[in-house]
């Protein structure tokens, strides 16, 4: 019998932090355009809702996703909006997307990576080697 993972990808960079502080596991941060950044869709299809991302991350990170995206229907409210905005200031300062970032629970960097071939496969074997 398969067993599904469902993740929460939190917006709150302050939720995220103190999360992985509790739990002592490195934050995932995504800077996504969902619904127009071709490579940040294909990203989210091929990696992030395979199951076995799903099953490795339900154990070893907590999930941040800072969205941008261009579409009236998906638009966020002001102040997720603002917070991403800053968190794009302090880790994306050249608007890059999709960009990833392998964060410890201080929020410090420890690696990044954009959309790369491989599946989710690859990005465990990156993460797994960067945290």
């Amino acid at each position: 019998m398969a067993v599904a993972f469902l993740l929460i990808w939190l917006t709150s960079f302050q939720q995220a932090q103190d999360l992985a502080l509790e739990e002592q596991k490195p934050i995932l941060l995504v800077f996504s355009g969902s619904d127009w950044c071709r490579p940040c869709i294909q990203l989210d299809r091929e990696v992030f809702q395979d199951s076995a991302f799903l099953a490795f991350a339900a154990i070893e990170l907590v999930l941040l996703k800072a969205d941008f995206p261009r579409s009236r229907k998906n638009r966020l409210a002001e102040e997720q909006k603002a917070h991403n905005e800053r968190l794009a200031q302090r880790y994306n300062p050249k608007g890059e997307f999709p960009l990833v970032l392998l964060l410890d629970a201080n929020g410090q960097e420890l690696a990044r990576t954009a959309y790369r071939s491989g599946g989710a496969a690859a990005f465990i074997q990156f993460i797994q080697e960067n945290r």
